[in-house]
């Protein structure tokens, strides 16, 4: 839609100005010589169609702007120095809707400067070589009329577009919003789901016995505990076999800690699956006192590392969340960022 409408907007000025040199063809028996009229027009007909030219920018450049101007200067010198202004003479003063015309394409083109400069050099050449009243007779008082016409409607336009991106920004903007606060949504109930899907049975289980459990079904409650934090705290880190492989973990006596910093979030469903897979075989049988499991930045090449403490002291220090300086690493491994179109395996 927008070619058409530049195109057809082409056509119409090619049409105004074909139309222009058709009129002063048709006069050329009125000046002394023909031949000043017809350099200017071949003039014309060149400024104009380079200014006309489909694969131009918008903007006019300075040097084409500069081209026109020098054109419609020397126009009129050329058309008036073979004219009578004291006769009437018709078509033959065909320039000033030439210049006129050439200008409005200009103004079109965002030279505004330059369009005013043309249509005021021509007003002023003709009362200097007809006189004031010549300004209303040859027209030149609409040929400014036209380059101010397409001044305001240039900027016009122009506001409109740039409050059209702007509206386009602020849809985009509140589209992304919209998405984003959806995602947290969905996030959150996901969440939520698979909180109420791992302590439920065990919550009801509470409520009928009344709180009276076993020291092992204690222990079982304080691995929930653990799954539930891991699902707030893990995000991307967690699937099925990641989920039993880290409660296996926690019931052979690892202190296992899940933390998702985003590092993993641009990966898409395949890569990530190929992550968690390697996981969950590095989870599995380890016998290391701590498991800390961290995404890595995303400007890493590593996806996830995993980190094993051998603890020094009793465990019960480690076991709240303390490190000491004199724990001893015990597994380390660094699960890669996949390759695209790497396959699960």
């Amino acid at each position: 839609m927008i070619t058409l409408n530049r195109l057809l907007f082409l056509g119409l000025g090619a049409l105004f100005s074909t139309y222009h040199l058709f009129l002063g063809l048709s006069s050329l028996s009125i000046p002394g010589s023909p031949g000043p009229g017809i350099v200017a027009m071949a003039l014309y007909a060149v400024a104009t169609g380079i200014s006309l030219w489909p694969t131009s920018p918008t903007t006019m450049p300075l040097w084409l702007a500069a081209f026109d101007l020098a054109v419609c200067v020397v126009i009129p010198i050329l058309v008036t120095s073979e004219l009578n202004p004291a006769k009437d003479n018709g078509y033959a003063t065909w320039y000033v809707a030439a210049v006129g015309t050439l200008m409005t394409i200009a103004a079109v083109r965002r030279q505004q400067s330059v369009a005013w400069v043309g249509v005021g050099f021509l007003a002023v050449q003709t009362v200097v070589w007809a006189g004031l009243g010549a300004l209303a007779g040859l027209g030149v008082i609409g040929s400014v009329v036209w380059v101010g016409v397409a001044v305001v409607i240039s900027r016009s336009l122009a506001k409109a577009g740039r409050d059209a991106l702007q509206f386009a920004r602020a849809e985009r903007e509140a589209t992304e919003w919209q998405a984003a606060q959806e995602a947290h949504v969905m996030e959150r109930q996901f969440r939520l789901r698979q909180t109420y899907r791992v302590a439920a049975p065990m919550l009801a289980e509470i409520v009928r016995r009344g709180g009276d459990l076993t020291e092992a079904e204690r222990r079982e409650c304080r691995y929930l505990e653990g799954a539930i934090r891991d699902e707030i705290r893990g995000r991307r880190l967690l699937n099925d076999d990641v989920r039993g492989e880290v409660m296996d973990a926690r019931r052979r006596g690892v202190v296992v800690s899940l933390l998702d910093e985003g590092g993993i979030d641009d990966l898409d469903q395949a890569g990530l699956e190929v992550v968690l897979r390697r996981l969950a075989d590095a989870i599995r049988g380890t016998t290391t006192d701590r498991l800390i499991v961290r995404t890595a930045p995303r400007s890493s090449t590593t996806a996830v590392t995993v980190v094993g403490l051998r603890m020094s002291d009793d465990g019960a220090a480690n076991a709240l969340g303390a490190e000491s300086d004199d724990d001893e690493v015990d597994l380390w491994l660094e699960i890669p960022r996949p390759l695209v179109g790497e396959p699960v395996r």
